[in-house]
């Protein structure tokens, strides 16, 4: 697994993220032998397909200082690890209901050397927060997310986009954001990343 893909996209990294991107391809190798957290057809897709899909929230939103931000059904660490790596000033709280899966976060987490990040294995009605944002990657359905998380976020903004949820999704996704009723704003992520991959894959941000 090359890592390449990372640096091209996000140029202006340091020695450090590059390392801590470059330790994920193996770390996540050995750990899946043992916890299948990662499907087995995806493991050598793993910067294309988990790490840079994770990291079209950085493209999104530059995070600043400071700021919380709650991982919901967080599964191996995605988005989570790939941008704690990304914003070390920014903490990270990584959560799901799967103890194996956390384990491995914790894991993971640990032996790249990231201070900003937590862990909880939990179900979302029982997180505490505040936070600033909730992120999520094919979690649930947009509406579901909003009923666990909404009591979670904070009021008000220390960043260029008020508080709220950037959610990664694909396909046909209008059916589910109707559903939702809130006032979204779209973002294809083919805009961030020329790979085929992201053709159908979308950030969806919604403003507390």
């Amino acid at each position: 697994m090359d890592n390449g893909i990372i640096t091209n996209y996000f140029t202006e990294l340091s020695s450090e993220q590059k390392n801590q991107f470059d330790q994920l391809g193996s770390l996540y190798s050995e750990w899946n032998e043992k916890i299948n957290v990662i499907s087995r057809k995806d493991i050598e897709e793993l910067y294309e397909r988990h790490v840079l899909h994770s990291l079209a929230i950085a493209k999104f939103i530059s995070f600043k200082e400071g700021t919380r931000v709650l991982d919901v059904g967080t599964g191996g660490g995605f988005p989570g690890i790939p941008l704690a790596i990304m914003f070390p000033e920014v903490h990270f709280h990584l959560v799901d209901s799967i103890g194996k899966k956390i384990k491995v976060v914790e894991e993971v987490a640990s032996a790249v050397g990231l201070k900003n990040l937590s862990a909880e294995h939990n179900r979302m009605e029982k997180v505490k927060g505040p936070f600033d944002f909730v992120v999520s990657r094919a979690v649930a359905p947009t509406r579901q997310l909003y009923l666990w998380t909404h009591r979670l976020i904070a009021p008000g903004f220390k960043n260029d986009k008020a508080n709220g949820w950037i959610l990664l999704k694909g396909g046909d996704l209008k059916a589910e954001l109707k559903e939702a009723k809130v006032p979204f704003k779209m973002k294809n992520i083919s805009n961030y990343f020329r790979e085929p991959f992201f053709e159908t894959k979308k950030v969806i941000y919604i403003s507390r």
